[in-house]
């Protein structure tokens, strides 16, 4: 599937550990029949869960709340857009399985993120 610019196609949710992960992902195929892609023991993610969705339990990068993630084919361009609109970097860009990304706060005070593939 394509992505699309400035959308938001991604919702990471915070594991506080790697079993809560697998509690997870059979809580959710149990109930809704989601399937999941393994990314280690502390990550998974679903594409059958209408947007692409995922569990976090990685200290370093875990979320602390839910975590919505915009597509850009251009992140640091998205990243000084940004930074010249009033939003605040939260965590710089960064590599992760798939590409890069970095979070950033709104004037509300939402965290969100901005990830690339490229």
């Amino acid at each position: 599937m394509r992505k699309k610019a400035n959308q938001v196609d991604f919702i990471e949710f915070p594991a506080k550990s790697v079993a809560g992960v697998a509690k997870a992902k059979a809580f959710y195929a149990e109930t809704f029949g989601w399937s999941f892609q393994d990314w280690g023991d502390d990550y998974a993610d679903t594409s059958s869960s209408g947007v692409g969705s995922g569990f976090n339990a990685d200290p370093e990068h875990r979320p602390a709340k839910p975590l919505v993630a915009i597509y850009t084919p251009d992140l640091d361009e998205a990243r000084a857009k940004v930074v010249s609109a009033g939003g605040k970097i939260t965590k710089d860009i960064f590599s992760f399985p798939g590409g890069k990304r970095f979070h950033f706060s709104d004037p509300c005070g939402n965290e969100l993120s901005v990830w690339s593939d490229r």
